[in-house]
């Protein structure tokens, strides 16, 4: 009863967003074809799929000079990936060139289909532009792509409460793939087809600003809309100046739109407890805004809050895109600049250590957060401390804030890495994707170089985005490398040297190495039988230092009772021992 209670109170506080919606849209007789099912429903409802394909095809036949409606993927379903170009006719297909010259802004709706607010802010919003509303003149200055849907077969996963912990629509899609996906964990192992298909949209049309259109989940609280910007707390200092510049703005007309804005996405230090505060971090590669900041672009990822209906939700999304695409009219150039000199900051790393992952300091200062009344009890349902929130008593929280970062793991950039044939298969089409520059080796290859010997930690707990992950630690070490005709080799001094760093050194917690793709190598496949090793051993025994070292380790208790372990030691010093064994297979060249 509370729920519905709730919900009534919410659409009485949306009303007014809502008229003045009804207002702004216009539903005249000559643009119905163009309005969305959530507009017809007042905010009620959303279409399905059918509904994107009638309308990327309507907007092209009505403005035919200046939107073009194209396929640039097909779901694991077999669905199209479809996509609006929307600008002058000649900068409609992509192309580099014509991207340095007008600044493109690529925005998505969908990537959780059931936070579907983007896919019917985006049509509102593009029409808006169209017939000159909003942001006039913007098109002769700027290019956008409008994918309203980028996961596709979780969209048409339709149902009511999909997201139980959201106010609206009635029906909405799936967070998940058909292939039980989390797209936005994918982009740098990039598994999903829907994934291939907008990375390759992102290469071919190069926006200087990627825009991800979410719905937060979480606490309770007064906050509208978060917009997290990327780089923020790492990364080029000059693209870091230049995001700086579009969060203020941002912040600035959110604001004078009747939003209540945050520059950081709004979860707590620790889950359900708003009194442990809040610490930003830099966005992982495996994040689109993360992937795209380290590709030396702006990644943007707007989060309009669940607990607003869904009326409010839209307009927060729309005000979003049209504060960012106001910043490119007028900033582009200075975006394109900034970018230009992360390339060559990126290009000029080898040598340098760089940093992988984050986390934050124990440096914190007190901020004013505007939340709810709420209680922390435990609970007779699970028996665990529990957040109750009172949404009719608005509260002002006083909350740590932890605004620095530090590296959590770096490593050394070599000058190269080289990928054995063997494994060419598994890293050349994920080179090609992410534009990773590289060589095919057409003769057989010598030179002194590093591998990294691994020691497992432990199995992962379970699966991840289906890979088994394993633990491991590990050190390079020199070796004599030596690889066939066929292998790859990957130059560090290049724009995408961090997505290369990010995707082959193996400390970094998106390597294939640590997503599981080659966890044979830590399978021991080749053994002696024990009494071949009991013979070895009485022989190697002869070797005065081996039995030295052999009489020191019957010091351990533990290494005494174990048969395995006491055989083990000779079998590790055999020359029939698998030197490969516990060896990431990639070399680097410092």
């Amino acid at each position: 009863m509370r729920v519905k209670l709730c919900r009534s109170w919410n659409f009485l506080i949306a009303l007014p967003v809502l008229l003045s919606m009804q207002a702004q849209v216009g539903l005249s007789a000559s643009k119905s074809d163009l309005t969305t099912k959530a507009e017809r429903s007042q905010w009620v409802e959303t279409g399905r799929y059918e509904e994107v394909e009638r309308l990327c095809k309507a907007y092209q036949k009505t403005y035919p000079e200046k939107v073009k409606c194209f396929t640039f993927g097909t779901t694991a379903e077999g669905r199209p990936m479809l996509a609006l170009a929307i600008g002058e006719k000649s900068y409609l297909l992509p192309s580099r060139e014509k991207s340095r010259k007008r600044p493109v802004v690529l925005f998505q709706g969908g990537i959780h289909a059931g936070e579907i607010d983007g896919k019917d802010a985006g049509f509102w919003f593009i029409r808006d532009m169209l017939d000159g509303k909003i942001l006039p003149d913007a098109l002769k200055k700027v290019t956008l792509v409008f994918v309203p849907v980028f996961n596709v077969d979780g969209h048409e996963r339709f149902g009511a409460n999909n997201r139980p912990n959201q106010i609206g629509p009635k029906e909405m899609g799936w967070r998940t793939t058909a292939q039980n996906y989390n797209i936005n964990r994918d982009y740098m192992k990039a598994d999903a087809p829907e994934t291939k298909a907008m990375i390759t949209l992102l290469r071919s049309w190069d926006p200087l600003a990627y825009v991800d259109l979410h719905v937060t989940d979480g606490a309770k609280f007064q906050h509208d809309i978060a917009l997290v910007i990327e780089p923020s707390l790492s990364g080029s200092m000059a693209l870091r100046s230049v995001a700086e510049g579009l969060r203020g703005k941002a912040m600035a007309d959110l604001k004078a739109d009747g939003s209540l804005p945050l520059p950081y996405y709004p979860s707590f230090v620790t889950d359900d407890d708003p009194s442990s505060g809040i610490s930003p971090k830099p966005a992982s590669v495996r994040f689109s805004n993360g992937y795209w900041a380290l590709s030396n672009r702006i990644g943007v990822l707007v989060e309009t809050h669940s607990w607003k209906p869904y009326a409010h939700r839209v307009k927060s999304t729309y005000d979003a895109l049209k504060t960012v695409i106001a910043s490119a009219v007028i900033s582009g150039a200075d975006w394109r600049k900034a970018s230009d000199a992360a390339d060559a900051e990126t290009a000029a790393l080898i040598g340098k250590d760089l940093a992988l992952s984050y986390k934050s300091t124990n440096k914190s200062t007190p901020i004013e957060f505007l939340g709810y009344a709420y209680t922390r009890k435990p609970s007779a349902v699970s028996g665990q401390l529990m957040t109750r929130y009172d949404d009719e008593k608005p509260e002002v929280w006083k909350i740590p804030f932890f605004p620095e970062v530090e590296t959590k793991v770096e490593a050394r950039v070599p000058k190269s890495f080289v990928i054995p044939s063997a494994y060419r298969n598994l890293f050349e089409e994920r080179l090609k994707l992410h534009g990773i520059r590289y060589e095919i080796l057409k003769t057989p290859w010598k030179a002194k170089a590093e591998a990294f010997r691994t020691k497992i930690i432990s199995a992962g707990k379970g699966p991840n985005e289906s890979h088994q992950r394993m633990e491991y630690e590990g050190a390079w070490e020199p070796v004599e490398g030596e690889e066939l005709a066929g292998s790859l080799r990957v130059d560090l001094d290049q724009p995408q040297a961090k997505l290369a760093m990010l995707l082959l050194d193996p400390t970094s917690a998106d390597s294939l190495l640590a997503w599981g793709y080659m966890n044979q190598i830590f399978e021991r496949k080749e053994y002696m039988e024990a009494y071949v090793a009991e013979e070895v051993a009485e022989t190697m025994l002869k070797v005065p230092t081996i039995k030295a070292e052999f009489d020191e380790k019957l010091k351990d208790p533990d290494f005494v009772k174990d048969p395995e372990k006491r055989l083990d030691f000779f079998a590790q010093r055999h020359q029939s021992f698998d030197r490969k064994y516990l060896m990431y297979p990639v070399l680097r060249i410092l």
